[in-house]
């Protein structure tokens, strides 16, 4: 049994939000109990005791869109034209990419950021993976990754025409495949979704292909939808409608589905998207950093569409994207009221609850019953600290690095800013010289 105490606990339990002097009891993988430090530490007694040191205990971050497999590009020389449009960038940077990686690059590509995201406190990743010429085992090999981490993790891979019908039909395969592991396996730790790329690369003959597919698989898509303005006019001229009413008239969106950005969509297709409740993640950093423009998220946060907020490979940090969405609506909008309630809302009670449709445990909640996921942060404010401003605390106080300790599933992955058995030096190494020899190849 774990005992982790003598801080400031941040539940996320509107029931009772912050316990100061707060602890909590782990055991196993669940929280068994939250009180006051001095009743718990004589009521265990013989339990581990981890002492916060008055630093914030909080639920450990959700990350409900990520792709692993950028990681190689970081500082990678780019010879490809420079991009004027979304797509620019994705037949010259992504497209190339994704084709050199093998299966051991697809597993260093993953267990590089998976680290990253412990150091900030991510707890749960939602990747969404590509590597066509390794797509076979692509996905085990990912979570092969993720146990040896010790991440909660739910994958799919990228179902694309762009590389001909035989890498589309892998795909599906791969997906299928991974999806039925999971089901099979019935673990809150690792969980399968069915992925596709984007309107613009997937024929209504795949889709249909993949509508069979997933049909009895208990699973719903994880999908970029309307990122790029060029996707939506693709979509408008082959079939003569917007991308999210592709979706909903073949039958994609679902309560399982999640629909990446959602940039391009008109009021009528915010209807349907709520009308199927199916979830949409926005990705601020991600969509500045390609110029393919803001998501109306706060249109389709008033319409009641369960947001969430991922990262989009663009960082491991989740407090990064909480500061970026908090100012670019309010950059958009020319006004400076508006973002305070919907991002938090999305980053800490939206994202669990995305979390929540996949597993079969409470996650993201320091509550008796939940999963224990769980993070000590570093953080000594310089104002009082109370229910009403939390967030307004993180959003200017901290980034992921304030993360001191890092506990998944009751498992303590990161303690004293230390990796608990990971050698990070010899995974480090090793993705380097792999990320050479992939630049090589680019």
């Amino acid at each position: 049994m774990l005992l982790i105490g003598n801080g400031k606990v941040i539940t996320r339990d509107e029931a009772r939000p912050i316990i100061d002097n707060g602890c909590i009891a782990v055991e196993g993988n669940k929280i068994i109990e939250i009180g006051l430090t001095k009743d718990l530490k004589e009521k265990y007694s013989s339990a581990r005791f981890m002492d916060a040191k008055g630093r914030l205990i909080m639920p450990g971050f959700i990350n409900t869109h990520m792709h692993y497999y950028s990681t190689f590009a970081r500082g990678m020389a780019n010879d490809s034209p420079a991009a004027t449009k979304f797509s620019d960038i994705l037949k010259g940077l992504w497209w190339r990419l994704d084709k050199t990686l093998t299966l051991e690059d697809v597993y260093y590509s993953a267990i590089g950021p998976m680290i990253d995201g412990v150091k900030n406190g991510v707890t749960t990743v939602f990747d969404h993976h590509a590597s066509p010429y390794a797509i076979t085992g692509s996905l085990f090999k990912i979570a092969e990754a993720a146990e040896s981490i010790g991440i909660r993790s739910n994958l799919c891979y990228e179902t694309s025409d762009r590389d001909g019908e035989k890498i589309a039909l892998e795909g599906i395969t791969e997906n299928v495949d991974f999806i039925k592991h999971c089901n099979k396996k019935n673990d809150d730790m690792l969980k399968g979704m069915f992925g596709l790329h984007a309107s613009m690369t997937i024929s209504d003959s795949t889709l249909e292909k993949c509508m069979d597919s997933i049909s009895g698989l208990d699973a719903g898509f994880h999908v970029h939808t309307a990122e790029g303005i060029e996707d939506v006019e693709d979509c408008k001229a082959k079939y003569g409608m917007g991308i999210v009413e592709r979706w909903n008239k073949s039958g994609v969106l679902s309560p399982k589905t999640i629909a990446v950005h959602c940039i391009h969509i008109s009021e009528k297709e915010m209807d349907m998207l709520k009308e199927k409740d199916a979830i949409v993640v926005h990705n601020p950093e991600s969509n500045m950093g390609n110029a393919v423009g803001a998501s109306p998220i706060l249109e389709m946060h008033k319409k009641g569409i369960l947001l969430g907020l991922g990262t989009d490979g663009y960082t491991s940090d989740m407090m990064e994207s909480y500061k970026v969405g908090n100012i670019i609506h309010k950059h958009v909008k020319c006004d400076s009221t508006v973002a305070w309630g919907e991002i938090p809302e999305m980053l800490f009670q939206n994202n669990r609850k995305i979390t929540e449709r996949f597993i079969s445990n409470p996650v993201g909640i320091l509550k008796q019953g939940a999963l224990a996921d769980i993070i000590i942060v570093d953080y000594n404010p310089p104002t009082p600290i109370n229910e009403n401003n939390i967030n307004s605390h993180l959003l200017f106080g901290i980034n992921g690095r304030f993360v001191d300790t890092t506990i998944i599933n009751g498992k303590v992955v990161m303690e004293d800013r230390k990796l608990v058995s990971i050698d990070e030096e010899k995974i480090m190494a090793k993705s380097r010289e792999l990320a050479r020899d992939v630049w090589i190849r680019f």
